[in-house]
């Protein structure tokens, strides 16, 4: 196996990848999110939101990988990412309800959009290797 291809499939499959990523990428949308507020406000919206997404991805990623396999056929592709969806929603909005973040909506938006994207598509992978 190439170092290239090894490196690849490590990204693909490591938790400590996934997790740091969310906490960066996330973190750093809602600090954007919030930048015409006070800097305080949009920190904390940044913190508490690159800390969900990474505790989220980390939770996502393993309850995927656990629930896939319980399930079979279509609803092993399906029914996986809308749990996790819904989970998350509310996960999201009470945070940053809790939190006092001042624009929640566009704050979530990205986080919410970018982990369902996630999880279907993590979930259609861990499907068709199942499959294989």
């Amino acid at each position: 196996m190439s170092a290239i291809k090894a490196a690849r499939e490590w990204l693909a499959t490591s938790t400590v990848a996934h997790v740091a990523f969310a906490f960066v990428a996330m973190g750093g949308w809602a600090l954007f999110a919030n930048r015409d507020h006070t800097l305080p406000q949009a920190l904390l919206a940044g913190l508490v939101q690159g800390t969900i997404s990474a505790l989220l991805t980390l939770g996502l990623k393993k309850f995927l990988e656990w629930f896939n396999v319980k399930l079979s056929g279509a609803a092993a592709l399906i029914v996986p990412p809308l749990i996790t969806a819904a989970s998350i929603l509310a996960i999201l909005t009470t945070a940053h309800t809790v939190a006092g973040t001042p624009e929640i909506a566009a704050t979530i938006a990205v986080p919410f959009t970018v982990s369902t994207s996630y999880a279907v598509i993590y979930n259609l992978g861990l499907w068709r290797r199942r499959r294989a």
